[in-house]
């Protein structure tokens, strides 16, 4: 098949000069400093973006920390709910035209820009929207003695923190932005949300969206630019909470900055290095088949993958054939080509590391499948399956956030948590068997923020998300999400 039509509508869009969105408009740029959108199929440049000067940052949080106090303070909680359910009804209407964006600049494939960044990221606003009214505090009776009468009582109020300011990776921009976006609003706070430079085209149409679905003027707004706007928005005074989705080094300089600022609050959502673990009963089929689509899905560009693999030794050799004849039949080439499963990978930088990954693979474990960059225009490697040399080998310990897979046999079920935990991340892990009294005793034992049976990797909104060790701390979704926006107020009566 042939890569579909773009729409008129996202060609028109590529022409655009694309800067900011700053107190409801666009806003273009000042700065001399561009940055180019690279499509990582071809390696062309198909837009380019000004990079936000320190007056543009000032303005953007100061439009924010206005609606904050100003309409968006009076906007009641079901009214923001319905906002929240109008954009997704945009997104939605719109869902073709920021799914090509969207896989134009990331290299995902348009069934997942469809799926995922559209249409998962409209049940996430959805389900954010169900929130608004239902942020609670408790009543409570003190115990104070009663001297002359009096009498006490208590409660504590939910009040939002304020301006948050949102940094968001370039893997799942759209969806991750969502889940920022949708956080702030539903708690009454308001937004400055910093697109990584690799993919910035979609969240600024989305942020076109917002106005239209009746989000107030200043309450979501979209700074542009690389690492350097980011730490503007980190240390700036009037910036509440920092919820950032990313690498581990940069989200332990997002924390550090965070707190040095002004012990400003921090949500880090870093990355991974997650492990699978196939039990002697496991149905290897199932297992093979759930761990290609979650492992290599976007080719493997997302943070709660599974990268290695654990499998009971009896099961070593099937294990392994059925993952490379699966492999083999992968139809890799165009993202925009609907018969295509596997794609490039998002951008140079992350090609370069992938690579480096697949040399060392090559010169000290051994290949099983794949192991290659494909001599082509774009960004594009083989899916990959290596064996490990052993426990201590570097690609079961260091995250290549690329499609490679790492697997170690084991000899003894025992072993698995001392294998798993042996990481200095902890966001995610799978048990695969048919055994749940197994499972359920190994559960407790593994070293996780979210440990999964006989599935992987997907999310749900009403499930908190997040990593414990390196992999960050704070949750996303479910309810838990409030505790991170809103503060915590005690209000104490006595009559």
């Amino acid at each position: 098949m042939s890569e579909i039509q773009l729409l008129p509508q996202v060609r028109e869009f590529l022409q655009r000069s694309h800067a900011h969105f700053i107190d409801g408009q666009y806003r273009a740029g000042t700065s001399s400093r561009h940055v180019p959108i690279v499509n990582p199929a071809n390696g062309e440049v198909i837009a380019q973006i000004t990079c936000a000067t320190a007056d543009e940052v000032e303005s953007a949080v100061a439009a924010a920390r206005r609606s904050f106090k100003g309409e968006w303070a009076q906007t009641s909680p079901y009214q923001r709910g319905v906002v929240l359910n109008r954009l997704a009804d945009l997104m939605e209407a719109n869902g073709e035209e920021l799914a090509q964006l969207e896989t134009l600049c990331s290299g995902k494939s348009i069934h997942l820009s469809r799926m995922f960044e559209v249409g998962q990221s409209a049940i996430f606003l959805r389900y954010y929207a169900g929130w608004t009214t239902k942020i609670n505090g408790e009543t409570m009776s003190p115990s104070f003695p009663s001297m002359a009468g009096e009498q006490y009582t208590a409660f504590t109020r939910r009040e939002p923190v304020g301006v948050v300011a949102g940094i968001v990776p370039w893997n799942f921009s759209v969806m991750i932005g969502v889940w920022k976006i949708a956080a702030a609003l539903a708690t009454g706070c308001t937004l400055v949300l910093k697109p990584s430079e690799f993919t910035p085209l979609t969240l600024l149409r989305l942020a076109e969206l917002a106005i239209e679905a009746g989000v107030p003027a200043g309450v979501f707004n979209v700074l542009n630019g690389t690492g350097e706007v980011g730490a503007s928005l980190i240390e700036h005074p009037h910036v509440a909470k920092v919820s950032f989705t990313g690498s581990v080094p940069t989200g332990l300089k997002v924390g550090q900055s965070a707190m040095a600022a002004n012990l400003t609050r921090v949500t880090l959502e870093l990355g991974g290095k997650n492990a699978a673990a196939l039990l002697p009963d496991a149905d290897i089929d199932g297992a093979v088949a759930g761990l290609i689509q979650t492992g290599y899905v976007h080719q493997g560009q997302v943070c709660a993958a599974p990268e290695r693999i654990y499998v009971h030794r009896s099961r070593l050799d099937e294990t392994l054939a059925k993952f490379t004849a699966a492999l083999q039949g992968m139809n890799i080439g165009s993202p925009l080509d609907e018969s295509v499963n596997f794609g490039p990978l998002a951008n140079k930088p992350q090609f370069d590391k992938v690579a480096q990954f697949l040399q060392l693979a090559r010169e000290q474990s051994k290949v099983v499948c794949g192991g290659k960059p494909l001599a082509r225009a774009g960004y594009f490697v083989e899916p990959t399956v290596v064996l490990a040399n052993g426990p201590q080998d570097r690609l079961l310990h260091e995250e290549t956030f690329g499609p490679i897979l790492c697997v170690l046999p084991y000899d003894e079920v025992e072993e698995l948590p001392g294998l798993i935990n042996d990481s200095p991340f902890g966001l995610t892990a799978s048990i695969w068997t048919n055994d749940l009294s197994r499972a359920l005793r190994l559960i407790p034992q593994i070293e996780a923020g979210t440990v999964y049976v006989n599935m992987h990797t997907f999310l749900d909104p009403s499930v908190p998300f997040g990593g414990i060790k390196a992999s960050g701390t704070g949750r996303e979704f479910g309810s838990a999400f409030i505790d991170d926006y809103t503060e915590l107020k005690s209000v104490m009566i006595r009559y």
